[in-house]
C-alpha cells in the first residue's frame, strides 16, 4: 500500500488500482483534485479542517460512482438525495472499497474544552495496516502497522500523544494534522516522539505531495 500525504489531515491510500482519501478538508488546498481521483472518501468528523462539504457535494454530483463514508453527522445531509453513494458508519462497522477492507473505531472527538461540545469522531483502519484516528486518541481494537499521529491542534497535548503512541505500539508513526506547526515545531515534535526521547518509533514527517510505502 502507498500513502500520499496531503496538507494537514488528508492522506490518500492506494492499494493496486484502488485509491481512498481520508479527511480532505479546507486546510487541504488540493482537496477537489484529491477527491476527483479516488474511489471513496472517508471522513472522520464534521470539523472543516477534515471535511470540505462544498468539495464533497460537488464530487457526489459529478461522479455517481463516488462513495463517501462518515458519521451520521457528516453524511446525514445527503442520505435522502444520495442513497447508495453515502454511508453512515460508527464504531464496530466494517466495509470494503473495491476489495480494500476498512474497519471503524472510536466514537467521540477529543475534548477541547468543557464549553465546546464533543462531536462524533471515528477512526479508520485501512487494510489492517494504516490507522487514521481523526481528532482523537482512541486505541483501535486491532494491531496497527502505521499510525497517523495528529501533531498539533486545540485538543492535542504532547504528553497525551506520547502515551497514545506507547499504547497503540505501531510499527511506524507518520505525522498528520500539522497545519498549526512551523517547521521548527514539527522537528521539535519529531524529537520528542522518537527513540532518543519518549517513544519506541520515530515520528516521520512526510512532506505534502510525497508518497511512501506502508
Amino acid at each position: 500500500m502507498r500513502l500520499t500525504k496531503h496538507a494537514h489531515a488528508c492522506v490518500v491510500l492506494t492499494e493496486d488500482d484502488t485509491r481512498i482519501a481520508v479527511d480532505p478538508g479546507t486546510f487541504t488546498p488540493d482537496a477537489a483534485q484529491v477527491v476527483a481521483g479516488v474511489a471513496a472518501v472517508l471522513i472522520t468528523h464534521e470539523h472543516f479542517d477534515h471535511f470540505d462539504e462544498e468539495v464533497i457535494a460537488a464530487a457526489l454530483e459529478a461522479r455517481p460512482e463516488l462513495r463517501v463514508y462518515g458519521p451520521e453527522s457528516v453524511v446525514g445531509r445527503w442520505t435522502a438525495a444520495r442513497r447508495g453513494q453515502v454511508t453512515a458508519v460508527a464504531a464496530g462497522d466494517a466495509f470494503a472499497v473495491a476489495g480494500v477492507e476498512v474497519t471503524v473505531h472510536g466514537e467521540l472527538h477529543a475534548a477541547i474544552h468543557r464549553d465546546v461540545p464533543r462531536v462524533a469522531n471515528v477512526g479508520y483502519l485501512v487494510d489492517g495496516r494504516v490507522y487514521h484516528p481523526g481528532d482523537a486518541y482512541h486505541v483501535p481494537e486491532a494491531p496497527v502497522g502505521t499510525l497517523l499521529l495528529p501533531a498539533a491542534g486545540p485538543w492535542t497535548r504532547t504528553g497525551d500523544a506520547v502515551d497514545y503512541v506507547r499504547e497503540v505500539a505501531p510499527g511506524r508513526l507518520v505525522q498528520i494534522h500539522e497545519a498549526m506547526l512551523s517547521e521548527i515545531g514539527q522537528r521539535s515534535m519529531a524529537t520528542v516522539l522518537s527513540p532518543a526521547m519518549l517513544t519506541d518509533v520515530p515520528l516521520e514527517i512526510v512532506p505534502p505531495g510525497d508518497t511512501v510505502e506502508v
